[in-house]
């Protein structure tokens, strides 16, 4: 199902990064202004609400960032997106069913990830937008959004976690929230955030099957970028940036970081283990995905489900019953086939190719702005530079 990591160079978490003062994995910040105290399941559905807290917990329990008014793009909206979650908590707004196409989470030494496809244009993200990226740093180091907070409960408690990313765009989402981290490698590393023009695929690599859910245990991938090489070293990617300084002599000169070398594709695609495939992930709320209408939504009914009877009988105080059976038949109809998306979408898998690790000839890509860049670059004028030495960033 996935390419395996080389076995010398898998990562585990098997020791914390203790040694460094720049370590962290819990949240240091104070919680947004627009924020809950904590994270809460079953809060009042409020499609208004301005909180920026997400969580990710399992496959029918996590959140996503999107614009709170329609038809906008990330790259213009990202200072102040607001939480979008599959079940109602947080106090955020809840992505109606019939929304999601797939959804894979994945539960790693390291990270908790989920991705996968979706018509986020219900979420108020602009038709054909491809997309940016939402992080805790942003470009005033305030966030982006600005008090955007991500939770946890994968160790068993909710936990406030310093280091995440999330890209979106009008058909494509991924996630990651970096829960550990080890002897080598960093939280700050493994949601390495200035990689944001490269895409899901690439940054955050793993299952991207369309029209399909699943639930599974996985390795850690390399932190985006990373490279190993047979040496034992490491070479690090970096993004083509430019701009220009003044000398000692007043005159003024441009410098760039990057070269036009583009990597296709990340070190590797993490195994998966232990997973477990659903038949849709919703909440089962049929007046809210009614009134979020579209064509993938007419068949949703009170009864659906968001997984199946496991996974709704582990939310007490949610919304959803053990019927999954209205939900499949609202979100199935509307799906893109692989072709098709990808002409409409422009690719939206990054500089990386498919979950295969190729990129078959003809296809395009999606290019995801973020961190201030204000537009979206085609491939042919997007470089890179291979950076030799471990932890050799620009950024």
């Amino acid at each position: 199902m996935f390419a395996k990591s080389i076995a010398s160079a898998a990562v585990t978490a098997v020791a914390l990064f203790a040694q460094s003062s720049n370590a962290q994995v819990t949240a240091t910040g104070t919680m947004g202004s627009t924020n809950p105290p904590t994270a809460t399941l079953g809060t009042a559905i409020n499609q208004t609400s301005y909180s920026r807290l997400i969580s990710a917990n399992s496959i029918d329990d996590f959140c996503i960032f999107g614009p709170p008014a329609a038809g906008v793009t990330i790259g213009d909206s990202e200072a102040y997106e607001v939480a979008w979650c599959v079940q109602p908590r947080n106090n955020a707004r809840v992505i109606p069913d019939g929304v999601l196409k797939a959804v894979h989470f994945v539960k790693t030494p390291l990270y908790v990830q989920v991705q996968g496809w979706g018509d986020f244009t219900r979420l108020n993200i602009a038709s054909g937008d491809e997309g940016g990226e939402l992080d805790p740093h942003g470009a005033t180091g305030d966030g982006n959004p600005v008090g955007g907070n991500v939770t946890s409960n994968v160790s068993g408690t909710d936990v406030h976690y310093e280091e995440w990313m999330n890209y979106m765009s009008y058909s494509q989402f991924c996630l990651r929230i970096c829960t550990a981290e080890n002897s080598t490698y960093s939280a700050a590393l493994e949601c390495q955030h200035t990689l944001d023009e490269m895409g899901c695929q690439w940054v955050m690599p793993g299952d991207y099957s369309q029209d399909t859910f699943t639930s599974c245990d996985g390795d850690s991938a390399y932190p985006p970028g990373i490279y190993p090489l047979a040496n034992g070293s490491t070479s690090t990617f970096a993004q083509r940036y430019t701009g220009t300084y003044t000398n000692a002599a007043g005159s003024t000169e441009l410098w760039t970081v990057g070269e036009t070398v583009t990597p296709s594709t990340p070190y590797s695609v993490p195994a998966t283990s232990n997973c477990q495939t659903f038949t849709s992930v919703g909440n089962g709320i049929a007046s809210l995905a009614l009134s979020n209408a579209g064509s993938a939504t007419g068949a949703v009914s009170g009864s659906s489900s968001a997984t199946g009877s496991a996974s709704a009988s582990s939310r007490s105080g949610s919304s959803s019953s053990a019927s999954a059976t209205a939900v499949a038949a609202a979100s199935g109809g509307s799906s893109k086939s692989s072709s098709s998306a990808a002409s409409s979408r422009s690719g939206s898998s990054g500089a990386a190719a498919s979950a295969t690790s190729s990129k078959s000839a003809g296809s395009s890509v999606t290019r995801f702005g973020g961190e201030g860049l204000g537009s979206v670059m085609a491939v042919g004028f997007s470089a890179f530079a291979l950076v030799a030495g471990a932890g050799a960033f620009f950024l």
